[in-house]
């Protein structure tokens, strides 16, 4: 391993002021890519569900898609940490989430990522237990859309936010290396962000997080057809490939080159 690869324990001690940035990859390219760019942490998310797979949600992402993907990042990964989604229906109880866990660090993955707050104590007190790095994910939950009838935003009560606090605070005793917080508000982020000392990863959370993570599709614009309502502007890759096959059309007909 090279001794410049950020690691689970290095993650946990980040500091407060220095910027986190987390991006997702799914194949060996943007995994590549990503790690020669400098990103902190690349994360092969279950998100692939959606900008990969065509699926309408992830939750019908299954434990041999996030194996494989994993497989191809950790390929062109050197010194970025890596961590990987543990899917919907893979941490039902304390037994499944350590076997599935063992199998994405097998795999490649320095850390599982699943998601849930109290409902989920007895996996994740497994997990520290294994001695599986993990990160928690709190706020709105995506393998939950369904159940909770949408995406919605969290914190938007004072009885919410303090739950999001205690629950953080107790992962943090349980072992996470790092709080994820989507569409949480900012408020609540930066409340729960200056209570731990492990490090914050926001995604629609605001600025008051330690870092951000960004679905790297999302950022291209590959996926013109949902635009998240935090990504600003994206890099139009969709029109880019469109006038592409548009100019590559002209010159098989004997356009102009």
């Amino acid at each position: 391993m090279p001794a410049d690869r950020l690691n689970p324990e290095q993650l946990r001690k980040w500091p407060k002021g220095k910027f986190l940035l987390a991006l997702t990859a799914y194949d060996y390219p943007m995994g590549r890519t990503l790690d020669e760019a400098g990103a902190d942490l690349i994360h092969v998310g279950d998100s692939l569900g959606m900008v990969v797979l065509g699926m309408p949600d992830t939750t019908g992402v299954t434990m041999a898609d996030m194996v494989r993907a994993t497989e191809a990042v950790v390929r062109g990964r050197k010194r970025a940490m890596l961590s990987v989604d543990l899917p919907t229906g893979s941490y039902e109880n304390p037994e499944s989430c350590v076997k599935n866990s063992r199998i994405l660090i097998a795999a490649g993955a320095d850390a599982v990522k699943p998601e849930g707050g109290k409902d989920i104590f007895p996996q994740l007190e497994a997990l520290q237990k294994a001695g599986i790095p993990w990160i928690g994910h709190l706020g709105m939950l995506p393998q939950k859309v369904k159940t909770e009838g949408g995406y919605k935003r969290k914190g938007k009560s004072e009885e919410e936010v303090r739950q999001i606090l205690e629950e953080a605070k107790e992962m943090e005793k349980r072992g996470a290396c790092a709080m994820v917080l989507e569409l949480v508000t900012p408020e609540a982020a930066a409340r729960v962000t200056e209570a731990l000392s492990i490090p914050t990863i926001g995604i629609g959370a605001g600025k008051g997080t330690t870092g951000q993570i960004r679905v790297t599709h999302d950022l291209l614009g590959l996926t013109p057809w949902f635009k998240p309502g935090f990504v600003k502007e994206d890099l139009g890759f969709a029109e880019k490939i469109g006038a592409m096959v548009i100019g590559l059309k002209r010159i098989g007909r004997g356009g102009p080159e």
